[in-house]
């Protein structure tokens, strides 16, 4: 499969919604924990294929907003599943000169967990390989809120001026004002939606969705996606013939 992918043509920030995890277990008889549970060596692997294949950024939603609705014992299993990979995952991620970073409303987040995701992108701050950007307790919608609010409170206090306030103004009070739009969002488990996720980065995103259970993607999966993003025509509302030209 990737010797069929053009070098030259790599998304460069790819998303992913990991979805899946719950139906996984439950075909197995389990309960939706074990998948979640299982969802690591997806997240691994993903990893490691993109950083071969050249991908700068991958960014991960990993919990929404949304997602605090759950049942609280699977909510709960979810925190501990991730403290305890912040911890497990850093040599793999410092051998493998990963670096870690995170978007969201953090501060919502249990204290443990801020501590071991803070340590975690401390330590992988100076790492030069691939960027795992994980996006916690966050919604697209959300975002937009914090960076208006930002917004207005800088024309109230006389910082800039309601004729300050435009697209590139809004994009940078973003979380992600430092990093460039994703141009692949792959969504699994066969769902055709975005739920709330970067929606305002994705307003030119190639959007991809597999039926593949989160559990079971492998670096094959993430290589056909690539593939089959390569083989668009990304035409931002221009024509097909001045793209060509």
């Amino acid at each position: 499969m990737k010797e069929k992918i053009d070098s030259a043509k790599i998304p460069q920030h790819v998303a992913i919604i990991m979805d899946g995890n719950g139906r996984w277990a439950q075909k197995k008889g389990a309960m939706r924990i074990f998948g979640h549970k299982n969802a690591l060596a997806a997240v691994r692997d993903t990893i490691e294929a993109a950083d071969d294949l050249g991908i700068k950024i991958v960014t991960l939603y990993a919990f929404s907003t949304e997602n605090w609705s759950r049942p609280a014992d699977e909510v709960s299993a979810l925190m501990e599943i991730m403290i305890n990979s912040f911890i497990s995952e850093l040599p793999r991620m410092l051998q493998n000169n990963v670096r870690l970073t995170a978007i969201g409303d953090i501060n919502s987040l249990p204290k443990s967990m801020q501590e071991n995701l803070a340590n975690t992108v401390e330590k992988t701050k100076n790492n030069t390989g691939v960027r795992v950007n994980l996006a916690l307790s966050y919604s697209g919608r959300w975002e937009i809120e914090q960076a208006v609010k930002q917004l207005v409170k800088k024309v109230v206090d006389g910082q800039m001026t309601m004729g300050d306030v435009n697209q590139e103004a809004i994009a940078s009070h973003l979380n992600t004002q430092d990093m460039p739009d994703p141009e692949l969002l792959i969504r699994t488990s066969g769902e055709l939606r975005i739920s709330n996720f970067l929606l305002w980065q994705m307003a030119y995103t190639e959007l991809y969705f597999t039926d593949v259970l989160w559990p079971d993607f492998r670096r094959k999966d993430l290589e056909e996606a690539v593939l089959d993003y390569q083989s668009r025509e990304r035409r931002f509302g221009k024509t097909g013939s001045q793209i060509k030209s």
